[in-house]
């Protein structure tokens, strides 16, 4: 329940604070005193829009802040879900309004409007003659309906089902619709991947063929050095090349190095060139070697090669290991098209297997929502009786639907009959505001104990009724404070006489500024208030009489 709220700068409101009590309270004043600021005011703590006109006139900012009290279990859960303290069972709501910006808070920590909204909705309704239009939109029924029938962790399961049906349905019409386009190219990507085979492409293929084509444009050249090399080191024809010299001077040392022993490292040093220029003989031999093929058609064949790999190169990658990727790539999309039926039934099979689930939580839903309809309907029409509506007939309409919806496979919508022998019609089509007002509060009768909201707040719910109806709208609006915080916003003695708080809103002229005050009041003041309601220029002694015996008849309610 609201336990405190205060309001600072919002319109003609200065500063006001106001503590409320359990069961019904009304809100009563003059025509424009600042009646409907106060509603504005609880929008904006519920995460309405945040209109910079309500911010009063020369300031720089207005804040709004509500202290709740007695949680309800599921403000409690959310609470604790968002990360905050739920275990003293009280929490403060607030929201500041700048001219160009607006705030939200939790306990004093900031969090986005969303989040406000969330928590406000758990804690506090607010029912005004916007609010009632609410029932002329069937896409509400149906969500009102499921709030009586307890409905909500079925339809939780329900949701998640039928998002994943949407997802599944979207990932087959995808697919249909690749394949579908893919079908048309399966020749071309055939062609791609059977010319990039027919190459034989292998990584680092490139490279080697450049270096050997390099090494057959200068065969001529590297021949010359190879008869060189190979004279110098063994001599040629005479072999009196450096092989042969270095082999006689380490014999030469090795003559001597009985005598001189110093020789036999020289010699042992020659023998190890001798060894090393060997070697480099045959390394020169071998990497002149053309494998005993002319060269000219060795690199003939080579450059074809290296001219066969630029052609691919230009339409596939920049590179031989782009070019086999890019095959790779097409080749597996050629596998895809291939298998696409197949991968398509599978996806088929998982849709139905999603779509059966769903099909038994919507028959769950039908079932409850069938039985709830017939309680909703025999509920609302003795409530309806009971203000004054005893010819109207209220109806509830559960239809199925070809198709799973976002709610199971059903539609919803209220019907009534406003006289005999009229047939039933949609509401839209022919209720009045004053029987909007009550099918609402008829409605919020049956359905109080379903919500979990503990506070409810009525804006003028009186409008379009008067006399004896508005006193037994005003009986409903006791019962529903039974159970829950009930504030109401009137214009009527009727209902305003029951109330167990009754509050008045007045303005005045202070500094030449024109401020709202509210102040609760005692029971000489309720007397005088609710004369004053009654009508009249001058209150008078008999409309005062009459304001008392309304009271003492309320409080035995």
């Amino acid at each position: 329940m609201i336990e405190s709220l205060h309001i600072e700068n919002i319109a003609v409101i200065k500063t006001l604070d106001v503590d409320f009590r359990s069961g019904m309270t009304v809100l009563t004043g003059e025509t424009g005193a600042g009646k409907s600021i106060l509603i504005d005011s609880l929008n904006l703590l519920s995460g309405g829009r945040a209109d910079r006109e309500l911010l009063r006139s020369g300031e720089s900012r207005a804040e709004v802040s509500a202290l709740f009290s007695n949680l309800p279990l599921q403000s409690i859960r959310l609470l604790e879900e968002l990360g905050f303290s739920g275990e003293d069972g009280a929490v403060m709501l607030s929201r500041t309004l700048t001219p160009t910006s607006s705030s939200a808070r939790i306990n004093g920590r900031g969090v986005t409007l969303s989040v406000l909204r969330e928590v406000a909705g758990t804690l506090f309704n607010i029912h005004g003659q916007n609010d009632n239009q609410q029932l002329l939109d069937s896409r509400n029924h149906l969500r009102l309906l499921d709030a009586y029938a307890s409905c909500g962790a079925l339809v939780g399961e329900y949701d998640v089902l039928y998002r994943k049906i949407l997802h599944k349905r979207a990932e087959i019409d995808s697919l249909k619709r690749d394949v579908r386009e893919q079908y048309r190219m399966r020749e071309a990507l055939r062609y791609q991947v059977a010319e990039i085979d027919a190459a034989k492409l292998k990584a680092g293929e490139e490279e080697a063929l450049t270096e050997l084509v390099g090494k057959l444009r200068n065969a001529e050249r590297i021949e010359k050095s190879r008869l060189l090399t190979k004279k110098a080191l063994h001599g040629g024809e005479k072999g009196m090349g450096a092989i042969y010299l270095a082999e006689r001077a380490a014999g030469a040392l090795e003559s001597i190095s009985d005598s001189l022993p110093e020789a036999t490292a020289l010699a042992s040093r020659l023998r190890e060139v001798c060894y090393e220029l060997e070697d480099i003989a045959a390394c020169a031999e071998e990497i002149a070697d053309f494998g005993g093929e002319n060269p000219t058609l060795k690199l003939d064949r080579a450059e074809g090669r290296l001219d066969t790999i630029s052609k691919l190169k230009r339409k596939y990658g920049n590179t031989v290991e782009e070019v086999l990727s890019f095959r790779d790539e097409v080749a597996a999309r050629l596998d895809g098209i291939d298998h696409a039926d197949e991968r398509c039934e599978d996806m088929e099979n998982e849709l139905q297997l999603l779509s059966d689930e769903a099909q038994k939580i919507a028959d769950l839903l039908r079932e409850k929502r069938t039985l709830a309809a017939q309680s909703l309907q025999a509920k609302v029409a003795e409530t309806l009786a009971f203000l004054d509506m005893p010819k109207v007939r209220f109806a509830v309409s559960l239809l199925p639907t070809a198709e799973f919806n976002a709610y199971g496979r059903d539609t919803v919508e209220f019907m009534i009959s406003t006289n005999p022998g009229e047939p039933m019609m949609p509401m839209a089509a022919i209720a009045s505001g004053g029987e909007l007002a009550r099918i609402m509060l008829s409605l919020k009768n049956v359905l109080n104990q379903s919500d979990g909201v503990n506070t409810v707040i009525f804006d003028e719910i009186d409008t379009g009724i008067s006399g004896k109806t508005s006193r037994k709208v005003g009986i409903k609006l006791k019962e529903i404070a039974k159970d829950s915080q009930v504030i109401c916003v009137t214009h009527s003695a009727q209902i305003a006489s029951l109330a167990a708080q009754h509050l008045y809103i007045s303005k005045h002229e202070i500094d030449g500024r024109v401020q709202t005050a509210l102040r609760e009041l005692d029971a000489e003041g309720r007397v005088e208030e609710i004369a004053r309601i009654l009508g009249g220029i001058e209150i008078t002694e008999i409309q005062r009489t009459a304001a008392r015996e309304m009271i003492a008849e309320g409080e035995e309610y």
